[in-house]
């Protein structure tokens, strides 16, 4: 899984960069197969006169799939970094779930006949 982050407004220091990679592994490892690219964008939108403004933006490229785009805002950084890292990794879940039902053909479909309804699997 190829992992890119970034922060604007402040300096990205290592223990950011570690907490970031650790919690996305946690989230996503067991999908490193699925995931093509993760970008991670961390700002701060008010600067420095503070507030609940932290911000944490995760994207994920999947193949054949739309990006997972999951942003998450708290006073403090990393909290927003956990919250937004939980909340892709069941975005993803669903998505890839998703593609493997569609996939493997377990959709079910209605045949309506004159007499009955019946469900095709």
């Amino acid at each position: 899984m190829q992992v890119d982050i970034r922060a604007r407004g402040f300096e990205l220091t290592e223990g950011l960069r570690q907490h970031t990679e650790r919690r996305l592994d946690f989230a996503l490892g067991w999908a490193d197969y699925d995931i093509r690219k993760v970008a991670v964008r961390l700002f701060d939108i008010n600067g420095p006169r503070g507030g609940e403004d932290k911000c944490c933006r995760i994207q994920i490229t999947l193949p054949n799939a739309q990006d997972v785009v999951i942003e998450d805002t708290e006073a403090d950084l990393y909290l927003a970094i956990d919250r937004a890292a939980e909340r892709v990794e069941n975005s993803v879940a669903r998505r890839l779930e998703r593609q493997k039902e569609h996939k493997h053909g377990t959709f079910k479909k209605a045949i309506v006949d004159d007499d009955k309804t019946t469900v095709d699997e």
